[in-house]
């Protein structure tokens, strides 16, 4: 049976114009209490911002043959535990006659400030996988296939994000592929290593400029780390798992 990749690309379109204009409603009404953050974080303190990322996952999920499975969005049901800690909060669960079928992350970034922000990002998403995995390999789920494990990231499209950044490393060179590379570049090379060294099943680099608010403009670094790979892998994963657990 063909996979079903639920219109992604549609359901992408959409999905990043709600990312914007989430962001944006988030500004205004904390503009209009008088209760402005600053920079950025006005813009997403009030959450939300990847749902529409979210309702895409969902419908892989129900067009792939698991739309029985216990599907947690809730925060009080999406931690799972650890092996250097007690627990993880996850984005998205999917649990299946006991057994961890996926967990996923939903991330985004957007500008003026990227240096710091994506080496917390680096940090947090390897530190997490890493955890999962020596669980895994302690039993915390039971005797099990392994699950899938996603990380899918947004990062805003701007001349910033796409400008050569310079790296200190007085000492020894930094990798080649990091020389002068923009921090699009950099999350690209990190979600194809991230896989490459089995951290995650697959992962997505999104890019998107604000004015995809009306748009649902969206792009992609490469093939490895583009929405479509990581979707066709998810319902490749749903559809194993709905086969092997019938």
């Amino acid at each position: 049976m063909a996979l079903d990749l639920a219109n992604y690309e549609q359901q992408a379109s959409e999905a990043v114009k709600a990312f914007w204009g989430n962001r944006i409603a988030a500004r205004d009404k904390q503009i209009e209490a008088g209760n402005i953050d600053q920079g950025e974080r006005a813009g997403v303190t009030g959450g939300k911002n990847m749902d529409g990322f979210m309702v895409l996952l969902l419908e892989l999920i129900r067009a792939n043959g698991l739309d029985h499975a216990e599907i947690h969005q809730k925060r009080a049901v999406l931690t799972l535990p650890g092996y250097f800690r007690p627990t993880k909060l996850w984005d998205l669960l999917i649990i299946y006659k006991g057994e961890l079928i996926a967990a996923i992350e939903l991330k985004s970034q957007v500008g003026p400030s990227f240096g710091n922000n994506f080496n917390n990002r680096t940090e947090e998403a390897i530190g997490t996988a890493h955890d999962l995995w020596t669980a895994y390999r302690e039993d915390a789920f039971g005797k099990q296939a392994r699950p899938f494990i996603g990380w899918l990231m947004l990062v805003e499209d701007e001349p910033k994000s796409r400008s050569a950044v310079r790296d200190a490393s007085p000492h020894f060179p930094v990798f080649k592929e990091f020389q002068g590379a923009s921090y699009l570049k950099r999350y690209d090379v990190l979600c194809q290593r991230l896989v490459l060294e089995q951290l995650y099943t697959a992962t997505a680099l999104i890019t998107s400029p604000r004015s995809a608010k009306d748009s649902g403009e969206f792009g992609q670094m490469s093939d490895l780390t583009s929405l479509k790979t990581f979707v066709a892998t998810f319902a490749g994963h749903l559809a194993a798992a709905a086969a092997r657990l019938v």
